[in-house]
């Protein structure tokens, strides 16, 4: 260790309070890039074991494939592991009791994929040959006559639509195909008969839906089995996943001539891996800001502290110049100050990060499974990448923090140094001022915005540091609010816990008594007619179909374009409660003679070309407006009535789906609904249902199973609705709690920043009160400084965030379309906060100075 190193170490000591400041600023900032790193590694840690646990650990899929194709398929290099699976059909339950799922799915696998698709035994064993079945727990509950030992016969085929004259095959992911009356529209073609002798009954797979057509059974398959002219699936395991599986999937499956590939998506995703390039534009342009805005905090926060110890050390530097210390030397000691602090710091972040983030999911683990709706524990994962990450970045960041300031230590000459004048280059237009300053705000203001234009080096510090503290604050704000958007649009709209509804034409006074029974918080009858459409002029229609009419301009009519009118007719109480909330004034619907509805202007659908989550306006109107409603029975286009728009919203009722790009969705009182549908044509065409909200959903629902009829049907969502939910709250939990970690950041890096620059000025201030300035007259020209640079940090601050918002909005509009919309509320705070708390570092540094006395303070040696 040289003469200059050991000066360092000294000074580091002489400097404790400076030096712990920027030792706990390195801590910080290091602690929260480990605390991000390996809160990304443990999520994802956390969704492969789920998606693993639920779907099964598999890469990709070779459908349909023969011994030979197996046999290949297995010697790949790229293949660890390779299990079959086989759809083999569906076969009819006899005197079915539930009409939406009448159907056996059978599917066989071999040893290995029952061990990969998890299968768990609830009584029996497993099936060991291509004769023995196993069923699931849920059909043994509800038909009692399938027991273990007994010998079924079927007759097992594939699902058709009796109406599609194509015979195309319905896979289990599609529910059964219903008419109006609930009757089947389906059946079951090239039937074969089969005997299984039943070895076992299974917990419920967890992949298998229960909105699916078929109850799920499982019989055995293997390589022994398969004949050479027979078929199965081959599900392969990977040596390694990464970005190049989809091309040799793709040339193996043409070198085996075979078409049909299915990858885990999925499992695929939580790896890093997706052919879905939108997605992972969205998620490394997100994750690039993001990570930006952490590294530009922690630099302007450590970037302070060694500008501040190079101001405080000029002298010294000086001196050391004096005596022979060359440019280079100079520069080191900065540098090696910088070594020190990283040597010190970095380590205890990495400690602090890995230990606030596990005490955290700790917290975590007691409602994530509500949240998620996820099996498994959150589990502190620590990978040395995350770790190499966090002491790269951080490393990064004290380098540049110290870089300039280094570089402007050695330029410090022994006479500037010695004279104090390095920092303060005094001209009169440096610090020239306009009249209307003083004669607006006084002499107290002058002097203050000379004190900021004298020390320009200090005050550009602050205000650089105000400046991040903004765009930190509103980008992260931003983000967050978006990912919570993206978060909303991407989940289904599920606002109830129960739905009721028929098969067959019920009134809506046939489900008021229902509204009534035990634990009902809240109920909405609703009624939908998609009979109906309304011509609407091509410049009010939606964008997207301006695209299309552009490419067809058939699809016009006398300049306007067809849209389907899905009219919704709400029971009257649920009306006037919806019209409140949507700020729509009640007397607007009084008219009997001019029915008004309120208009849905805004939705969100997923486009499945380009897999985008979309937010559009659905049409261009105003209130006021009016739609001309039409009934077309192929051949002729006859107007029914007439619907005025009272006020649009996007809010949408209780149990509402919209009906898509095309269409307008117009929300009316029942008795609206009845004038506008009641016509021969149109009067019975629409449907019916109750929603409901209860206190205690599966009391209801046993309540409602108990009075319910032959047609009626009762569909229980409560718990996704609360998956939903606690997804949002889990997500505002983590966004919230990063925002404040940015801003108790932010609000750290201002305090240190103005407190010192104040302490630093003690000679300055000593000299003005010397001369006659009041205690008064003094707050007046700290109150004028906070002031000024509140007002400049603001001038740099917002503009800069709005254009990180507008970055951050075109990454996530890789994968969710939505308008932009700047965060007002948050910009208000941010303006409040910069003077709140300029004012109160302020305050908190001059408290001591103003105790000193006044030759003490004329004593001192830094500017």
């Amino acid at each position: 260790m040289n003469i200059i190193q050991k000066l360092t170490i000294r000074h580091l000591k002489e400097n404790k309070r400076r030096t712990i400041v920027t030792i706990i600023g390195v801590i910080i900032s290091t602690a929260m890039i480990m605390a991000v790193a390996t809160l990304g590694v443990s999520f994802l840690d956390l969704s492969i074991r789920q998606s693993i646990s639920t779907d099964g650990e598999w890469h990709l899929k070779y459908k349909d494939v023969n011994q030979d194709q197996i046999a290949e398929i297995e010697k790949d290099d790229a293949t660890k592991e390779l299990f079959l699976s086989k759809d083999l059909g569906y076969s009819k339950i006899k005197d079915a009791t539930n009409i939406y799922k009448p159907y056996i799915f059978y599917k066989a696998f071999n040893e290995a994929g029952f061990n990969a698709f998890h299968i768990k035994m609830e009584d029996g064993r497993l099936p060991e040959n291509p004769n023995e079945l196993i069923l699931s727990k849920s059909i043994v509950e509800e038909y009692a006559s399938y027991k273990i030992g007994d010998k079924i016969t079927v007759d097992i085929g594939k699902r058709v639509d009796r109406e599609n004259s194509e015979g195309e095959e319905l896979t289990q992911q599609l529910s059964v195909v219903t008419d109006e009356e609930g009757n089947l529209k389906e059946e079951l073609a090239d039937t074969a008969q089969k005997t299984f002798t039943i070895v076992g009954i299974m917990e419920n797979p967890s992949w298998a839906y229960t909105w699916e057509a078929g109850y799920t059974a499982l019989s055995y398959v293997d390589f022994t089995t398969i004949s050479n002219k027979d078929t199965a699936d081959a599900v392969v395991v990977l040596n390694k996943v990464n970005g190049s599986i989809f091309d040799h999937a793709e040339g193996l499956a043409k070198q085996i001539n075979t078409k049909q590939i299915t990858y885990n998506d999925e499992l695929l995703r939580y790896y890093g891996v997706t052919d879905n390039d939108s997605l992972r534009t969205t998620l490394y342009a997100s994750g690039a800001v993001i990570v930006a805005v952490i590294i530009i905090g922690s630099i302007a926060l450590i970037y302070n502290a060694f500008a501040i110890s190079v101001s405080e050390r000029a002298r010294h530097l000086g001196m050391l110049s004096s005596v022979g210390a060359t440019k280079k030397q100079k520069r080191n000691a900065v540098f090696f100050e910088g070594m020190v602090i990283g040597a010190i710091s970095i380590p205890i972040g990495i400690l602090a990060g890995i230990g606030g983030i596990g005490a955290t999911f700790i917290f975590l683990n007691s409602f994530i499974e509500g949240a998620l709706g996820v099996s498994q524990k959150l589990e502190l994962v620590v990978t040395p990448y995350s770790v190499l990450i966090a002491i790269v970045v951080s490393v990064f960041t004290i380098f540049i923090s110290a870089f300039l300031p280094a570089r402007k230590a050695s330029k410090i000459s022994a006479i500037d140094a010695i004279r104090q004048t390095q920092d303060v280059k005094l001209t009169g237009k440096a610090v020239k001022t306009s009249k209307l300053v003083r004669k607006l705000f006084g002499i107290e203001a002058e002097i203050g915005l000379k004190n900021l234009k004298r020390h320009k080096r200090r005050y550009h510090a602050t205000v650089f540091s105000l400046v991040i503290s903004i765009v930190l604050f509103l980008a992260v704000a931003f983000f967050t609010s978006n990912i919570k958007k993206s978060l909303e649009l991407s989940q289904e709209n599920v606002s109830f816990d129960i739905q009721v509804y028929s098969s067959g034409f019920m009134q809506p006074s046939d489900y008021i008594p229902l509204t009534k029974l035990s634990y009902v918080e809240d109920s909405t009858i609703l009624r939908e007619s998609y009979m109906l459409s309304t011509w609407v002029k091509e410049s009010a229609i939606a964008d997207e179909l301006k695209v299309m009419v552009a490419d067809d301009k058939s699809l016009l009519k006398n300049g306007e374009f067809q849209y389907t009118a899905h009219l919704v007719g709400l029971d009257e109480a649920s009306f006037k409660e919806y019209a409140k909330e949507a700020g729509v004034s009640l007397d607007s619907f009084t008219d009997d003679n001019n029915p008004m509805g309120i208009l849905i202007d805004k939705i969100s659908y997923q486009d499945y070309d380009t897999r985008k989550f979309i937010e559009t306006t659905t049409v261009h109107a105003k209130k006021g407006d009016n739609f001309e409603l039409h009934y077309s029975d192929g051949e002729n286009d006859t107007t029914i009535s007439k619907v005025g728009i009272a006020g649009m919203t996007t809010k949408l009722p209780l149990g509402m789906n919209t009906a898509g790009v095309g269409s307008i969705d117009i929300i009316v009182s029942d008795k609206t609904f009845s004038q506008l549908t009641n016509n021969e044509k149109t009067k019975n065409f629409f449907d019916t249902s109750l929603y409901l909200n209860s206190s205690n959903p599966l009391a209801t629902q046993k309540e409602l199973e108990d009075v319910k009829t032959s047609n009626m049907y009762i569909y229980n969502v409560y718990q996704n609705k609360q998956e939903n939910e606690q997804m949002l709250l889990f997500m505002s939990v983590f966004t919230y709690g990063f925002i404040i970690l940015i801003s108790l950041i932010s609000v750290a890096n201002i305090f240190n920043t103005i407190s010192t620059s104040i302490a630093l000025r003690k000679r300055e201030f000593a000299m003005l009160r010397s001369v006659g300035m009041t205690p008064k007259g003094f707050n007046k020209m700290l109150q004028y400084e906070s002031m000024f640079y509140g007002l400049k940090a603001l001038l740099y601050g917002l503009p800069l965030s709005i254009a990180v918002m507008v970055l951050l909005y075109f990454s996530i509009r890789q994968t969710f379309e939505y308008g932009f919309a700047l965060p007002w509320m948050s910009m208000l705070f941010s303006i409040i906060a910069i003077f709140v708390i300029v004012g109160l570092a302020m305050m908190y540094a001059t408290v001591k100075i103003k105790k000193e006395n006044i030759i003490d303070g004329l004593k001192q040696e830094n500017i």
